[in-house]
């Protein structure tokens, strides 16, 4: 195996949960070339970990052939013929990706559904794998980057949905009452939960990913929703306290002894600062004496 695509959409932790079974393809071929189209910022921390060599935009206008019922554009069909695997994680509900892959004799073609039916979610992200005779030894999504840690908290008070956010009076609260060093994480989407904290430590907003990902790296501990950047904070082995109210932990959560998810029901609401503030002491300084 020479040549793989991996055709794989959504936002960053769509990505991450991903990882493992990009690793599974590296580790079994480690000579070939591993291309993704898909989220192309997301898809720079697969190089990072040396899962990927290759990212495209899910937003090039070519992709959208895969999803017509016409023939392929010529010049485009030619290249995806010249990937001896392809692994399409991209929804294809009617079939009209399958339709058109394999292009040749001798190319393998496999999918899995956009949507995570095993949990966690990355071992439904290694499913179709199983095809080709790998299984993975763990389901934790990896970045190679050195821990220095600091007594630096990284708090990120955003989510992809304010449904699966923990009330922001309550971020305020808790970071008054922690006395910590804090770093608050944030993207673009979380810039006016960011300003509102900016007062408790120092803000990491809109950065690149692989900066967040170091600054996450020197941090004792990381306290998110279900997002994006609690994956991130949990694959440089950052220890994490993950507030989690609708979503599915069993499913969302990232795997691994360093991750603790704190639940109280279906909604965030029901969540207290004492509640956050006790976990926040037990999980990150339970070798240090006094409340925070």
């Amino acid at each position: 195996m020479r040549h793989i695509l991996v055709l794989r959409g959504g936002a960053l932790g769509d990505f991450i949960v991903t990882l493992p079974a990009l690793a599974l393809l590296r580790a079994c071929w480690p000579g070939a070339r591993i291309e993704l189209a898909g989220n192309a910022t997301a898809a720079e921390l697969g190089k990072l970990a040396g899962s990927l060599d290759v990212a495209h935009s899910q937003h090039e206008a070519r992709w959208s052939a895969l999803f017509s019922c016409t023939p392929l554009p010529h010049p485009f069909a030619a290249w995806l013929a010249s990937f001896d695997l392809v692994v399409n994680y991209w929804p294809d509900n009617d079939g009209t990706i399958a339709r058109h892959l394999p292009l040749r004799s001798g190319q393998l073609y496999l999918s899995g559904s956009a949507l995570p039916s095993l949990a966690p979610a990355a071992r439904h992200y290694c499913e179709p794998l199983h095809a080709l005779g790998l299984t993975p030894s763990e389901l934790r999504s990896r970045l190679p980057l050195s821990r220095s840690v600091s007594d630096l908290i990284a708090v990120h008070p955003g989510s992809g949905s304010p449904r699966k956010n923990w009330p922001l009076d309550r971020w305020c609260r808790l970071c008054e009452r922690l006395h910590r060093r804090l770093l608050i994480v944030g993207g673009e989407a979380d810039a006016t939960a960011v300003e509102v904290l900016a007062s408790f430590g120092e803000i990491c907003l809109g950065r690149p990913l692989t900066e967040v990902a170091v600054r996450l790296a020197s941090c004792r501990g990381f306290i998110g929703h279900d997002s994006g950047i609690s994956h991130l904070a949990a694959a440089v082995d950052t220890p994490c306290l993950l507030l989690f109210g609708p979503t599915d932990p069993a499913m969302w959560a990232p795997p691994g002894d360093h991750v603790q998810v704190l639940r109280r029901g279906a909604s965030l609401d029901d969540l207290s600062v004492d509640a956050v503030l006790e976990s926040t002491n037990r999980h990150f300084f339970a070798d240090q004496t006094g409340p925070a």
